[in-house]
């Protein structure tokens, strides 16, 4: 099975969205960290960019 290589990348994001997406990934049973990459997507594709598959 192909996995995907995941990198780590540190940032500073507001406290109270943070508190809010936590409570969104306990809500959605997910982890905070595919709600984030399920956004770069949407950002991505916002701006005419094609996300890698």
């Amino acid at each position: 099975m192909n996995e995907i290589k995941r990198k780590g990348y540190n940032t500073t994001i507001r406290v109270d969205l943070i508190r809010e997406l936590k409570i969104l990934a306990a809500e959605k049973d997910c982890r905070v960290n595919d709600l984030l990459e399920e956004a770069i997507f949407d950002i991505l594709s916002k701006h005419g960019k094609t996300p890698p598959e």
